[in-house]
């Protein structure tokens, strides 16, 4: 069937794939033949090649065998992008183990939760975070550690300008591991042979949880096939190879970390280059020095180094592809990047329940503050979500998602996985809850969650809107848009704002006045309050939800 996107939809890609019939883990077995001398990993100037990526990884393999690791079991994996991560996968991979990955910044009643829910015998972290698993009540032996410097020559980070400030201190700290914790080197000394596990497409792979806004969290199963399939339906898309040099910097607790930077680009055979934390004029270094080529981020990354006093020296000629999701690109940043670089960034869409992208901008095609197409293999719909029946086109609905990158269900929680389906035109289609319209060209809009939407005397503002709007005003670094409580309009609309540097004169009457010329009169903030930064999640998204929350217990 014709859709209104297939006229942009990018030449010698096809509109479907058949998942492989193989787990991840032969993606870098067959690599690391391939290519066995190729840079797999590149982590602060040390780098690790595919043939001995293959090799730790059928250590560490060997030794979660011994350990009593089998097939099905749940591991829980916490720790910043690094080589540990990455071996850590592949090897509970291997055994057809499954991966639950952790926000490093989780703290004991969180990780309490994941370590109950998911039923995880072992968890595998870094000595900085071993004081918050022991608070949520794990035993030590039940956990691997490891410290994020070991990897490196002399077990040590250097202590010299090659690092952001601090950074040595952090990865160099002399904590002790906990009394009966297994050591990462014992681990990878493990001499056993590895063992022979049937590891196939339909095995359960991955239960990355969902952040919670209401109740806990909950575990999203992804067998190997959903997570193949926008692996290698990504390396279509993209045009992407071994050649490449990618820029791990998305963090690998985060789906789009996981199945785009990670596993995407180790599918590849080509290079990875890890960063275990954010900062801005350190990935500028790292592009230019490695002559990384692709680069997925979140905007926040883009618009904090384009803020950065030194963006005028940076070399990002190397770059081929940039792009990513989790909220929409400001229009004044993406031009702003074009400007300098001659960069297009490529917005996509996607959830975790969805293996991350389920839809993109075609490269030659792309479209500004856009979602794009629905991705290959996906059929993507706007429903009312009430009436569940599509929606015209430019008419605001639920965006629901059909196709092998959706998960099985959450874990153990049958009922909130039979909420999240409907059967729709014979086929089972999954609830994204996020608000969006498709235009006449068939490329996808968000409007918003589906519950984020402030109602002023009954008009409707949809803060996404407000917010790239207001990117646009030279003083603004970051904002916010949330609902105040108003006696009059029941809600009226205020903005959280973030100065950018050299703006720090920026009043609120300014800011509205700016605002009253360039939006409709109830859209405008009636409140603004500006604060140092806004709060972020692990992934580097704001949290906008924990702001309303704060101004709702405000009163």
């Amino acid at each position: 069937m014709t859709r209104a996107h297939h006229p942009f939809w990018p030449a010698r890609v096809p509109h479907a794939i058949s998942p492989p019939a193989t787990a991840l883990p032969d993606n870098l077995a067959v690599n690391a033949r391939r290519f066995p001398d190729r840079a797999a990993l590149i982590f602060l100037g040390h780098t690790t090649t595919y043939a001995e990526l293959a090799a730790q990884v059928a250590r560490l393999s060997a030794w979660l065998h011994q350990r009593g690791i089998r097939k099905g079991e749940r591991v829980l994996v916490d720790l910043q992008n690094c080589p540990q991560l990455v071996i850590a996968h592949y090897a509970l991979m291997s055994l057809g183990a499954v991966v639950v990955p952790v926000n490093p910044m989780n703290k004991a009643a969180e990780l309490r939760h994941l370590l109950d829910d998911s039923g995880a015998v072992l968890a595998i972290t870094s000595v900085e975070l071993c004081a918050e698993w022991l608070a949520a009540g794990i035993a030590a032996p039940q956990l691997l550690v490891t410290r994020l410097s070991e990897v490196l020559p002399g077990g040590r980070a250097p202590e010299d300008a090659s690092l952001p400030a601090g950074w040595a201190d952090w990865l160099n700290a002399d904590l002790p591991l906990p009394a009966g914790a297994s050591p990462w080197a014992e681990a990878l000394a493990c001499t056993a042979p590895a063992p022979t596990v049937d590891v196939g497409a339909d095995d359960l792979a991955l239960l990355p949880y969902t952040s919670g806004t209401t109740g806990h969290p909950k575990g999203c199963m992804h067998r190997h096939r959903s997570l193949q399939h926008n692996v290698f339906a990504g390396a279509l898309w993209s045009n992407a190879c071994h050649e490449d040099v990618v820029l791990g910097v998305v963090p690998m607790f985060h789906i789009t970390g996981l199945v785009v930077v990670l596993h995407g680009t180790l599918a590849l055979g080509a290079a990875l280059v890890l960063m275990p934390r954010w900062q801005r004029e350190f990935a500028a270094q790292l592009i230019q020095a490695h002559r990384v080529t692709r680069w997925t981020n979140i905007p926040t990354m883009v618009i904090d180094l384009l803020a950065s006093p030194e963006v005028d020296r940076f070399d990002l000629s190397s770059l081929v592809s940039i792009g990513g999701g989790g909220a929409a690109m400001p229009q004044a940043i993406a031009e702003q990047l074009q400007r300098r670089w001659g960069l297009r960034y490529i917005e996509g869409y996607g959830l975790t329940e969805t293996a991350a992208p389920s839809h993109s901008n075609p490269h030659d095609a792309p479209k500004q503050q856009c979602l794009g197409v629905p991705y290959p293999s996906c059929d993507a719909r706007v429903i009312d979500p009430d009436r569940l029946q599509e929606l015209p086109v430019g008419e605001p609905g639920e965006i629901i998602v059909h196709g092998p990158m959706v998960f099985d269900g959450y874990w153990g929680r049958p009922e909130a996985t039979e909420a999240a389906f409907i059967e729709f035109e014979g086929k089972r289609f999954f609830r994204t809850g996020d608000i969006g319209r498709v235009d006449a060209d068939g490329y996808f809009f968000m409007t918003d969650r589906l519950k984020r939407m402030i109602n002023a005397s009954g008009f409707k503002v949809w803060p996404s809107e407000v917010e790239n709007l207001m990117h646009a005003h030279p003083g603004i670094a970051e904002a916010c848009i949330i609902a105040a409580p108003d006696a009059y309009r029941g809600e009226t609309v205020k903005a959280v704002v973030v100065r950018r540097a050299g703006h720090e004169g920026l009043t609120e009457a300014q800011l509205r006045d700016w605002c009253r010329a360039r939006m409709a009169a109830y859209k405008v903030p009636t409140v603004v309050e500006f604060v140092d930064r806004l709060p972020k999640s692990g992934a580097g998204k704001v949290m906008w939800r924990a702001l309303q929350e704060r101004e709702k217990a405000r009163g």
